[in-house]
């Protein structure tokens, strides 16, 4: 089946796409902020699995990615993605019942379903590109990161001003309210347009999936945002205890998760234009030097700054990284092909951010913030490894 292209399309659901992710993808960050203090709370004296919800929610997100884009290429996107949005109502309904009821593996099995929901969002940005020309695919997946401002906004304000709206019960109450997000969501998704779903685009199947994973330039973007998202995930899951640890509030650490996640979609603004100027290696290099910054700056202190700061960087670092080898996966793939590489590509990435989100909470356990953030240098190597082969293997891009 060759390329639908209707760039009109490709901005109205980048729109949409966006305020939904602004509503919707709000709920991860609550998860996020909330589910190693909660799951602290619901634990006794040994607080060793206290991230394991956290890593729950993305182990979550990674088995969700093959379901999400095999369930997409048959009913379409919109129809699968409101269906990403019930199931993210249903998991923070369980996650906050877990809480009323103190169960800590009922909590973990809500993060789960919050994660696996989390996996239709992710591909939001796929969707974006779907119909945009070649020249627009990068500026419509950041229009659709720029969604990420809203979500970064709205969901650490919303733990914020509702963990304790089922008072005395802590934190339930964030988890009701992000419920009703996931409900507002499923609305907007609504006004979604896609283009025409044939037969020929369920039964084609295009090239074989070992020809395409095989391609140096998938391998390549692949191990990029594997390295970018691991990292992020990796830091970002300890900090909130590690703050806490170092004597921070609660709300200085659900604020410092706040301003990172803003750090992670605010550049979406001109993150298309850098990668048109400069080509997608350039920012995704840019984006790893960022993030080995941001270790540096965590190594350099435990005060509040030093938090906060790193926390900004770890952001826009995941942002250049993760926009920057989106982009090069994009180029891997044929509009038949999509729907396979897409979840293929998501399946690897969330794989192995699962495995460093709960290696965080052991490690920091464990060994402490400075051992965690000295694990970011070899796991940036890989990345500039695979980008330094590529310079010699393929055309800059």
């Amino acid at each position: 089946m060759s390329e639908y292209i209707d760039d009109g399309m490709a901005r109205r659901n980048a729109l949409v796409l966006a305020v939904s992710q602004s509503i919707g993808g709000a709920l991860p960050p609550i998860a996020i902020t909330l589910g190693g203090l909660a799951g602290s709370y619901l634990l006794g004296p040994d607080k060793s699995l206290a991230t394991l919800p956290v890593t729950g929610f993305v182990l979550g997100t990674a088995f969700g990615t093959i379901p999400a884009a095999y369930l997409m290429r048959h009913v379409g996107r919109r129809n699968g993605f409101v269906t990403g949005a019930m199931i993210a109502l249903v998991g923070a309904l369980v996650a906050m019942s877990a809480i009323i009821q103190e169960s800590f593996w009922l909590f973990f099995a809500g993060h789960i379903a919050i994660g696996f929901a989390a996996a239709f969002v992710q591909q939001y940005r796929f969707a974006a590109a779907d119909t945009a020309s070649s020249a627009l695919k990068p500026k419509m997946i950041s229009w659709v990161m720029l969604g990420g401002v809203g979500a970064a906004i709205v969901g650490p304000q919303t733990a914020i001003l509702t963990k304790d709206l089922l008072s005395p019960i802590p934190f339930a109450g964030a988890y009701a309210g992000g419920a009703g997000l996931a409900l507002m969501a499923g609305f907007v998704l609504l006004a979604l347009r896609t283009p025409p779903h044939t037969e020929a685009e369920v039964t084609s199947s295009g090239r074989s999936l070992r020809q395409i994973v095989t391609q140096p330039r998938f391998i390549i973007a692949v191990l990029c945002a594997i390295s970018s998202y691991a990292i992020m995930s990796f830091v970002m899951t300890a900090a909130p205890l590690a703050m806490i640890a170092c004597n921070h509030t609660q709300a200085q650490a659900a604020l410092g998760i706040q301003w990172h996640v803003l750090a992670m979609f605010v550049p979406s603004f001109f993150t298309g234009n850098l990668i048109a100027r400069f080509g997608k290696e350039r920012v995704v290099v840019a984006g790893l030097g960022l993030l080995v910054a941001c270790a540096i700056v965590g190594l350099s202190g435990v005060e509040l700054a030093n938090f906060w700061i790193a926390l900004v960087l770890l952001g826009v670092g995941w942002n250049f990284g993760f926009i920057g080898a989106t982009a090069m996966v994009a180029d891997t793939y044929e509009h038949s092909e999509r729907a396979t590489v897409q979840g293929v590509n998501d399946f690897l990435v969330f794989g192995f951010v699962a495995f460093a989100s709960f290696m965080s909470g052991n490690l920091l356990n464990d060994y402490g913030w400075d051992t965690l953030l000295v694990v970011v240098f070899p796991m940036a190597a890989l990345a500039f490894a695979a980008l330094a082969w590529g310079r010699l293997a393929l055309p800059r891009g």
